[in-house]
């Protein structure tokens, strides 16, 4: 991570809060990031944060859809591992509303995404989302 870009050092402190169980200063810290985006790779990111804390699943499909919409405006590999995290976001915002069959289509979108996000825990994770989801909306 690129802490050199200030919106990057804001969503960093803003993890470090969430992990420490801090989630209203997590929150205004992914706001602030927001706030002080300059591309689409800061609104992709921050939006990604912000998204996460959201407790109405509208939101968390708006924000969720706003960092995909800058993800796919980025053009470049920087956010590629974003994508299924992102698709994952939008599906399970839209089963929380009942959107069965975008939600279906959002875990597919993931599942085809999969594969640029390194081994590792965080990884793993992700993958048993997308085959949990779609085991569910079968």
């Amino acid at each position: 991570m690129d802490l050199g870009n200030p919106v990057l050092r804001l969503c960093q402190d803003g993890m470090r809060a969430e992990a420490e169980e801090r989630p209203a200063d997590a929150r205004a810290l992914f706001e602030q990031a927001w706030a002080r985006r300059t591309d689409d790779y800061d609104a992709c990111v921050a939006a990604h944060y912000l998204a996460r804390q959201q407790d109405d699943p509208e939101e968390m499909l708006r924000w969720n859809q706003a960092a995909l919409r800058h993800a796919d405006a980025v053009g470049d590999d920087r956010v590629a591992a974003f994508h299924p995290s992102l698709h994952v976001g939008v599906a399970m915002a839209n089963e929380r509303l009942g959107n069965m069959a975008a939600a279906r289509a959002a875990f597919e979108r993931a599942a085809e995404h999969v594969d640029a996000v390194p081994a590792g825990e965080y990884g793993e994770l992700l993958r048993a989302a997308v085959v949990e989801g779609l085991r569910r909306l079968s």
